[in-house]
């Protein structure tokens, strides 16, 4: 799975210019419903045209981003059934990808995880959304590329790409502080080589995000955050 900020050596400048945008719907610089130019990207990212609109064309094909018309795209608003539909997905999928994983993760790999967890701990202390969204982002990520999985992998990184936009609201609305997780119990549980703990935190910490976004949703009439 893509971490973000990572290394692009050799690549293409359209798969650059995808994995730049891919990161601001991610990580909320996007919102849900706000309007932007293929122009203002191009000038935004200082590319051409051709490579924004090929990144805009895998990205809409992907879920994360909607045509507008008039050359115009925008992050789709979550609605109260989009979040019911993205649980359903990540609880089916998440926790099954970290059982894979307990079988493959050495004391290293828990070791980083640990220090990723740490960066996330950080950035909820300082009130950092963006590293709070990055850091939570590489700890999940990491952990689940450890299962192999070729296929249930990028299914995972489609559904985070339609939940980021809309926790990154969540935390300039309410704070990071009211961003606990479960993932020292996960890494306890990996630890121990415990396979059900394991997927039973992974399974809480995805509930958890959840309803803190469909909390926001009910306040906001249930209809998107924008």
């Amino acid at each position: 799975m893509t971490a973000p900020n990572a290394p692009t050596p050799n690549l293409p400048a359209h798969e650059i210019v995808y994995r730049q945008i891919r990161e601001m719907v991610l990580f909320g610089e996007l919102a849900p419903g706000q309007p932007v130019t293929i122009q203002g990207l191009v000038a935004q990212l200082g590319t051409g045209m051709t490579p924004v609109r090929e990144a805009i064309r895998r990205l809409t094909a992907e879920g994360a981003l909607e045509f507008k018309g008039n050359r115009r795209v925008c992050v789709p608003d979550l609605t109260a059934q989009h979040l019911h539909e993205l649980a359903f997905a990540r609880v089916a999928l998440e926790p099954h990808l970290a059982e894979l994983a307990i079988k493959q993760a050495t004391p290293a790999d828990i070791d980083a995880l640990e220090a990723t967890d740490a960066r996330v701990n950080a950035a909820i202390s300082a009130g950092d959304i963006r590293s709070y969204l990055e850091q939570n982002y590489l700890f999940h990520t990491a952990l689940y590329a450890l299962s192999g999985a070729d296929i249930l992998c990028p299914m995972v990184q489609g559904l985070w790409l339609r939940v980021g936009p809309s926790l990154r609201i969540v935390c300039g609305r309410y704070g990071t502080l009211n961003l606990p997780d479960k993932h020292a119990e996960a890494i306890a549980a990996l630890r121990a080589g415990r396979a059900a703990d394991l997927s039973a935190a992974i399974r809480d910490d995805i509930v958890q995000g959840q309803d803190q976004i469909a909390a926001a949703l009910a306040e906001a009439g249930g209809d998107s955050l924008a």
